[in-house]
């Protein structure tokens, strides 16, 4: 966990607005990785992760329009729009069949990825996707949290108002407490990147904005998932699904019934461990990540 930060080159592309991402190079021998956050993330999540990569293939990691340093300005947030984003990046900047490997919401907009662009797709790595059922196993702070942000004027005043009482360090540290890692066991640089992330926000009410409207669209498809669930059965590319038995996000019993549903998927449970696993355990992500790419390597896909 002490390893300084990966080389990474930043680039940005114009897409009715800025679309920031990372390469954080890597060999030509294997595949290209790209990397995607989750909800209230960035680019930034992979910073442990993307190393352990680079001697396997290239690496690659975005910042979704609303996220990071992709500001939003007028466009809209929403899974099915980043869904389209995704797209673009794979068919544009990465440029060939991928390794998606999505966390949480991105775990959710990479697999709506690869089923509907199957062709640019090799694989699907999900660590601690928004899945499906589990309600009554969902952590009550998580709840109330995502409850006021569903709210419509509500989760706006709730965010502004934690903003401005708030610093940028105390929201970091609290963002990651809430996704079951000690910030004190991360390195310094880590933590003070997330924080100059924050304090470099031009239009933090749009972040604010397209933060609740990511938020509220990952909501309706989880209340009626009929799309998402077709979306996973349609999936003909090897998949790994990660699950942090500590996750208070997504509860692990959603994630053992996905697993149970789809038995072509590798399912691997890690214990004592939450929601962001390529922040709390790089080097076990990494590991696993680089042994079902080995026994998938010339697999055909599942019929």
């Amino acid at each position: 966990m002490d390893q300084p930060a990966p080389p990474a080159t930043s680039r940005t592309v114009d897409w009715d607005g800025p679309v920031h991402w990372v390469d954080f190079g890597g060999t030509p021998d294997g595949p290209t990785f790209v990397l995607v956050h989750g909800l209230g993330g960035s680019h930034q999540n992979w910073d442990l992760l993307a190393p352990l990569l680079t001697s396997h293939g290239r690496v690659l990691a975005l910042d979704l329009p609303g996220f990071g340093r992709s500001e939003p300005g007028s466009r809209r947030a929403s899974v099915r729009a980043n869904v389209a984003v995704l797209r673009r990046f794979l068919r544009e900047v990465a440029a060939g069949p991928v390794v998606l490997v999505g966390n949480s919401m991105g775990g959710m907009i990479s697999l709506f990825t690869a089923a509907s662009a199957p062709r640019v797709v090799s694989g699907l790595v999900l660590l601690d996707p928004a899945l499906p059922g589990g309600r009554r196993a969902l952590d009550a702070v998580v709840a109330g949290q995502f409850l006021l942000y569903a709210l419509p004027f509500v989760g706006e005043r709730f965010l502004r108002l934690r903003r401005q009482r708030h610093s940028p360090l105390r929201r970091v540290r609290d963002m990651l407490a809430l996704v079951g890692i000690d910030p004190d066991q991360l390195p310094a640089e880590v933590v003070d990147r997330s924080v100059a992330l924050l304090d470099e926000r031009q239009d933090a009410d749009g972040m604010d904005r397209a933060f609740l409207v990511a938020a509220r669209s990952l909501l309706k498809i989880l209340v009626d998932p009929r799309a998402y669930r077709s979306a996973m059965a349609s999936i003909r590319v090897p998949v790994l699904l990660v699950q942090g038995d500590r996750d208070r996000l997504v509860p692990v019993v959603a994630a053992r019934a996905t697993a149970e549903a789809h038995p072509h998927w590798r399912y691997v449970e890690l214990a004592g461990v939450g929601h962001v696993p390529q922040l709390q355990v790089p080097d076990v992500v990494a590991r696993e990540v680089l042994s079902w790419l080995e026994e998938t390597a010339g697999t055909p896909s599942p019929a």
